[in-house]
Protein backbone atom coordinates (compact mmCIF):
# COMPACT_ATOMS: atom_id res chain seq x y z
CA UNK A 1 0.00 0.00 0.00
CA UNK A 2 1.34 3.26 -0.63
CA UNK A 3 1.61 5.78 1.72
CA UNK A 4 1.98 10.02 1.92
CA UNK A 5 3.97 11.62 4.73
CA UNK A 6 2.00 14.57 6.29
CA UNK A 7 2.43 17.79 4.84
CA UNK A 8 4.30 20.34 7.21
CA UNK A 9 3.91 23.99 7.46
CA UNK A 10 6.75 26.03 8.65
CA UNK A 11 4.68 28.30 10.75
CA UNK A 12 6.75 32.05 10.25
CA UNK A 13 8.84 31.70 13.37
CA UNK A 14 10.20 27.85 12.40
CA UNK A 15 11.57 29.81 9.71
CA UNK A 16 12.52 33.04 10.74
CA UNK A 17 15.80 32.89 12.18
CA UNK A 18 17.42 35.27 14.76
CA UNK A 19 14.20 37.09 15.26
CA UNK A 20 11.35 37.03 18.38
CA UNK A 21 7.84 37.74 18.89
CA UNK A 22 7.84 41.72 20.02
CA UNK A 23 11.19 42.67 18.80
CA UNK A 24 10.59 46.16 16.56
CA UNK A 25 10.80 45.21 13.77
CA UNK A 26 9.51 41.59 13.27
CA UNK A 27 11.60 41.40 10.36
CA UNK A 28 13.22 38.16 9.65
CA UNK A 29 16.89 38.78 8.97
CA UNK A 30 17.28 35.95 6.29
CA UNK A 31 16.21 37.16 2.94
CA UNK A 32 13.02 36.11 2.09
CA UNK A 33 14.23 34.30 -1.46
CA UNK A 34 16.78 32.05 0.67
CA UNK A 35 14.09 31.67 3.36
CA UNK A 36 12.00 30.14 0.67
CA UNK A 37 14.43 27.87 -0.74
CA UNK A 38 15.80 26.36 2.59
CA UNK A 39 12.07 25.77 3.42
CA UNK A 40 11.14 24.02 0.50
CA UNK A 41 14.74 21.97 0.48
CA UNK A 42 14.31 20.55 3.99
CA UNK A 43 10.93 18.74 2.63
CA UNK A 44 8.20 21.41 4.19
CA UNK A 45 5.07 22.14 2.19
CA UNK A 46 4.10 25.51 2.97
CA UNK A 47 4.83 28.63 4.93
CA UNK A 48 3.54 30.97 7.31
CA UNK A 49 4.85 34.76 7.24
CA UNK A 50 4.35 37.46 9.84
CA UNK A 51 3.14 41.10 9.10
CA UNK A 52 6.86 42.94 9.22
CA UNK A 53 8.09 40.18 6.60
CA UNK A 54 5.44 40.65 4.50
CA UNK A 55 5.48 44.64 4.69
CA UNK A 56 9.44 44.18 3.50
CA UNK A 57 8.66 41.77 0.82
CA UNK A 58 5.86 43.99 -0.50
CA UNK A 59 8.22 47.13 -0.62
CA UNK A 60 11.24 45.29 -2.05
CA UNK A 61 10.28 42.55 -4.68
CA UNK A 62 6.64 43.10 -4.74
CA UNK A 63 3.64 40.36 -3.94
CA UNK A 64 3.58 39.00 -7.61
CA UNK A 65 6.91 37.66 -7.23
CA UNK A 66 6.85 36.92 -3.89
CA UNK A 67 4.03 34.75 -4.89
CA UNK A 68 5.75 33.67 -8.19
CA UNK A 69 8.80 32.31 -5.46
CA UNK A 70 6.56 30.54 -3.59
CA UNK A 71 4.80 28.69 -6.50
CA UNK A 72 8.50 27.79 -7.85
CA UNK A 73 9.14 26.63 -4.95
CA UNK A 74 6.22 23.88 -5.03
CA UNK A 75 5.36 25.24 -1.73
CA UNK A 76 1.70 24.85 -1.57
CA UNK A 77 0.24 26.39 1.90
CA UNK A 78 0.18 30.08 2.78
CA UNK A 79 -0.14 31.63 6.64
CA UNK A 80 -0.15 34.97 6.97
CA UNK A 81 -0.09 36.63 10.61
CA UNK A 82 -0.46 38.61 13.24
CA UNK A 83 -3.31 41.22 13.71
CA UNK A 84 -4.61 42.63 17.39
CA UNK A 85 -6.30 44.77 18.67
CA UNK A 86 -9.04 44.62 16.09
CA UNK A 87 -11.88 44.92 18.65
CA UNK A 88 -11.00 48.35 19.34
CA UNK A 89 -12.55 50.78 16.91
CA UNK A 90 -10.60 54.13 18.98
CA UNK A 91 -7.26 51.75 17.78
CA UNK A 92 -8.21 51.48 14.18
CA UNK A 93 -5.58 54.09 12.59
CA UNK A 94 -2.95 51.31 13.96
CA UNK A 95 -4.29 48.26 13.40
CA UNK A 96 -6.08 48.69 10.15
CA UNK A 97 -3.45 49.36 7.62
CA UNK A 98 -1.80 46.14 9.55
CA UNK A 99 -5.37 44.58 8.51
CA UNK A 100 -4.96 45.89 5.08
CA UNK A 101 -1.73 44.47 4.15
CA UNK A 102 -2.57 41.25 5.51
CA UNK A 103 -5.88 41.75 3.05
CA UNK A 104 -3.34 41.82 0.49
CA UNK A 105 -1.09 39.15 1.26
CA UNK A 106 -3.91 37.01 2.10
CA UNK A 107 -5.44 37.31 -1.79
CA UNK A 108 -2.14 37.51 -3.38
CA UNK A 109 -0.74 34.59 -1.82
CA UNK A 110 -3.27 32.38 -1.79
CA UNK A 111 -3.37 32.03 2.07
CA UNK A 112 -5.52 29.74 3.84
CA UNK A 113 -6.24 32.30 6.77
CA UNK A 114 -5.01 35.40 8.41
CA UNK A 115 -4.05 34.94 11.82
CA UNK A 116 -5.61 37.07 14.75
CA UNK A 117 -4.67 37.30 18.45
CA UNK A 118 -5.69 39.28 21.63
CA UNK A 119 -4.18 41.29 23.80
CA UNK A 120 -1.81 40.07 26.54
CA UNK A 121 -3.15 39.61 29.74
CA UNK A 122 -5.19 37.32 31.82
CA UNK A 123 -7.76 35.46 29.95
CA UNK A 124 -11.72 37.02 30.64
CA UNK A 125 -14.75 35.08 31.35
CA UNK A 126 -17.12 37.32 29.11
CA UNK A 127 -16.21 37.46 25.80
CA UNK A 128 -19.58 38.51 24.12
CA UNK A 129 -17.76 42.02 22.88
CA UNK A 130 -15.38 40.02 20.46
CA UNK A 131 -18.40 38.37 18.28
CA UNK A 132 -18.90 41.44 16.25
CA UNK A 133 -15.69 42.27 15.70
CA UNK A 134 -14.81 38.49 14.49
CA UNK A 135 -17.96 38.96 12.48
CA UNK A 136 -16.83 42.29 10.90
CA UNK A 137 -13.16 40.73 10.21
CA UNK A 138 -14.59 38.04 8.33
CA UNK A 139 -16.53 39.44 6.09
CA UNK A 140 -13.79 41.80 5.07
CA UNK A 141 -11.68 38.35 4.82
CA UNK A 142 -14.10 36.38 2.37
CA UNK A 143 -14.03 39.66 0.13
CA UNK A 144 -10.51 38.77 -0.58
CA UNK A 145 -11.01 34.86 -0.91
CA UNK A 146 -9.56 34.07 2.80
CA UNK A 147 -11.01 33.40 6.48
CA UNK A 148 -9.89 34.80 10.08
CA UNK A 149 -8.66 32.22 12.15
CA UNK A 150 -8.32 32.96 15.88
CA UNK A 151 -5.17 31.74 17.88
CA UNK A 152 -6.43 31.45 21.85
CA UNK A 153 -3.17 31.72 24.30
CA UNK A 154 -2.90 31.29 27.87
CA UNK A 155 -1.78 34.79 28.48
CA UNK A 156 -4.48 36.55 26.38
CA UNK A 157 -7.38 37.72 26.31
CA UNK A 158 -9.35 34.59 24.65
CA UNK A 159 -7.12 31.66 26.98
CA UNK A 160 -8.23 28.78 26.47
CA UNK A 161 -9.35 26.63 23.15
CA UNK A 162 -12.90 25.35 25.06
CA UNK A 163 -13.49 29.23 25.74
CA UNK A 164 -12.19 29.87 22.28
CA UNK A 165 -14.45 27.23 20.49
CA UNK A 166 -17.37 28.52 22.89
CA UNK A 167 -16.92 31.76 21.07
CA UNK A 168 -16.71 30.31 17.45
CA UNK A 169 -20.06 29.00 18.38
CA UNK A 170 -21.43 32.85 18.89
CA UNK A 171 -19.14 34.27 15.66
CA UNK A 172 -21.06 31.65 13.81
CA UNK A 173 -20.30 32.24 10.41
CA UNK A 174 -18.15 29.44 8.43
CA UNK A 175 -15.25 32.12 7.76
CA UNK A 176 -14.20 32.56 10.66
CA UNK A 177 -12.35 29.35 13.35
CA UNK A 178 -9.16 28.61 14.99
CA UNK A 179 -5.73 27.86 15.15
CA UNK A 180 -5.50 25.21 17.58
CA UNK A 181 -1.42 25.62 19.09
CA UNK A 182 -0.31 22.64 21.27
CA UNK A 183 1.49 24.87 23.54
CA UNK A 184 -1.25 26.96 24.47
CA UNK A 185 -3.61 24.06 25.07
CA UNK A 186 -1.28 22.30 27.57
CA UNK A 187 -0.06 25.54 28.97
CA UNK A 188 -3.44 26.68 29.65
CA UNK A 189 -3.77 23.58 31.26
CA UNK A 190 -6.66 22.29 28.74
CA UNK A 191 -6.76 18.17 28.50
CA UNK A 192 -6.51 16.03 25.72
CA UNK A 193 -9.95 14.87 26.69
CA UNK A 194 -11.20 18.25 27.02
CA UNK A 195 -9.88 19.67 23.71
CA UNK A 196 -11.97 16.37 21.89
CA UNK A 197 -15.51 17.98 24.09
CA UNK A 198 -14.86 20.62 23.63
CA UNK A 199 -13.82 21.81 19.89
CA UNK A 200 -15.71 21.32 16.79
CA UNK A 201 -14.22 19.89 13.67
CA UNK A 202 -15.59 22.85 11.28
CA UNK A 203 -13.50 25.18 13.80
CA UNK A 204 -10.36 24.00 13.37
CA UNK A 205 -8.72 26.17 10.36
CA UNK A 206 -4.86 25.83 11.65
CA UNK A 207 -3.29 23.41 14.41
CA UNK A 208 0.39 24.36 15.26
CA UNK A 209 2.72 21.16 16.92
CA UNK A 210 5.47 22.18 19.24
CA UNK A 211 7.05 20.65 22.30
CA UNK A 212 7.67 21.95 26.23
CA UNK A 213 8.92 21.24 29.08
CA UNK A 214 7.01 20.11 31.91
CA UNK A 215 7.47 23.12 34.13
CA UNK A 216 7.14 26.66 32.76
CA UNK A 217 10.37 28.81 32.76
CA UNK A 218 10.29 32.62 33.04
CA UNK A 219 6.56 33.72 32.49
CA UNK A 220 4.20 32.06 30.08
CA UNK A 221 5.16 34.89 27.76
CA UNK A 222 8.87 34.18 28.07
CA UNK A 223 8.07 30.40 28.20
CA UNK A 224 6.35 30.31 24.65
CA UNK A 225 9.05 32.61 23.47
CA UNK A 226 12.40 31.36 24.49
CA UNK A 227 11.94 27.61 25.89
CA UNK A 228 9.79 25.79 23.21
CA UNK A 229 11.32 22.60 22.04
CA UNK A 230 11.31 20.35 18.69
CA UNK A 231 8.31 17.92 18.89
CA UNK A 232 9.31 14.57 20.80
CA UNK A 233 12.21 16.60 22.64
CA UNK A 234 10.15 17.59 25.59
CA UNK A 235 7.45 16.29 28.17
CA UNK A 236 4.30 17.00 26.24
CA UNK A 237 2.36 14.09 24.28
CA UNK A 238 2.30 15.78 21.13
CA UNK A 239 1.44 12.58 19.52
CA UNK A 240 -1.59 11.90 22.05
CA UNK A 241 -2.53 15.35 20.52
CA UNK A 242 -2.30 14.60 16.83
CA UNK A 243 -4.15 11.53 17.74
CA UNK A 244 -6.77 13.93 19.18
CA UNK A 245 -6.66 16.33 16.44
CA UNK A 246 -7.51 13.21 13.94
CA UNK A 247 -10.15 11.84 15.90
CA UNK A 248 -11.87 15.32 15.49
CA UNK A 249 -11.48 15.11 11.81
CA UNK A 250 -8.63 17.43 11.28
CA UNK A 251 -5.64 15.91 8.91
CA UNK A 252 -3.44 18.51 7.94
CA UNK A 253 -1.62 20.68 7.02
CA UNK A 254 -0.32 20.55 10.41
CA UNK A 255 1.93 23.66 11.12
CA UNK A 256 5.02 23.59 12.94
CA UNK A 257 5.96 26.65 15.33
CA UNK A 258 9.44 26.54 17.20
CA UNK A 259 10.27 29.21 18.90
CA UNK A 260 13.33 29.24 21.20
CA UNK A 261 16.76 30.80 21.87
CA UNK A 262 18.48 27.69 20.78
CA UNK A 263 16.50 27.33 17.10
CA UNK A 264 16.49 31.01 16.67
CA UNK A 265 20.83 30.28 16.90
CA UNK A 266 21.14 27.66 14.27
CA UNK A 267 21.44 28.52 10.74
CA UNK A 268 18.23 28.11 9.16
CA UNK A 269 18.07 25.25 6.88
CA UNK A 270 19.51 23.49 10.03
CA UNK A 271 17.09 24.40 11.98
CA UNK A 272 14.02 23.55 9.63
CA UNK A 273 15.75 20.73 9.08
CA UNK A 274 15.52 19.45 12.44
CA UNK A 275 12.11 20.96 13.12
CA UNK A 276 10.69 18.90 10.03
CA UNK A 277 12.23 15.76 10.88
CA UNK A 278 11.35 15.48 14.87
CA UNK A 279 7.56 16.21 14.02
CA UNK A 280 7.52 13.84 11.42
CA UNK A 281 8.78 11.34 14.18
CA UNK A 282 5.68 12.02 16.16
CA UNK A 283 3.22 11.00 13.73
CA UNK A 284 1.71 7.60 14.88
CA UNK A 285 2.44 5.12 12.35
CA UNK A 286 -1.42 4.75 11.32
CA UNK A 287 -1.57 9.03 10.49
CA UNK A 288 -0.18 8.42 6.63
CA UNK A 289 -3.04 10.34 4.32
Amino acid sequence: MTTTAPELVASCWTSAGSVAPLQTPETSPVPIADRIEAIAATGWSGLGLAHDDLAAARASLGFPALRSLIDDAGLRYVEVELLTDWWDESLAPRWQPQFDLLLEAAEALGARFIKVGTTIGHPLADLDFLVKPLRRLTAEAAQRGTRIALEPMPFSMVGSVPAAADLMRKVDVPGCGLVVDYWHVFRAGTTLDELSARLGADQIFGVELNDAAADIQGTLFEDTRDNRRLCGQGDQDVTGFIRALKSLGFNGPWGVEILSDEHRALPVKEALRAAHATTLDCFPADSAQ
